[in-house]
């Protein structure tokens, strides 16, 4: 999916993001790391979220509050990914 501005939201973006956030190296984060043990907490997640959204992809807080590891991140992502390119009005 394209954004707003050029660029895509990937597993590889989602991870240097979260990287950044919590000053890790991306290498670090794991698929199946607690984010939360790394030190995200809600106001981080919040930031990421609005970074995330201007690709036009349109998640919400609770959606990944029900998750705690990228990978879980990432599929919801995925489903979201599908929906709109299901969607007629796309």
């Amino acid at each position: 999916m394209t954004t707003h501005t050029g660029e895509m939201l990937t597993l590889e973006r989602m991870r240097a993001d979260i990287a950044k956030m919590v000053h890790e190296d991306p290498e670090a984060i794991a698929l199946d790391d607690n984010l939360m043990d790394l030190g995200l907490d809600s106001m981080r997640v919040l930031n990421l979220l609005v970074r995330w959204n201007e690709t036009g992809i349109g998640l919400d807080f609770s959606e990944l509050a029900e998750h705690t590891t990228l990978q879980g991140w990432w599929e919801v992502v995925q489903r979201r990914l599908a929906q709109i390119q299901d969607s007629p009005t796309r």
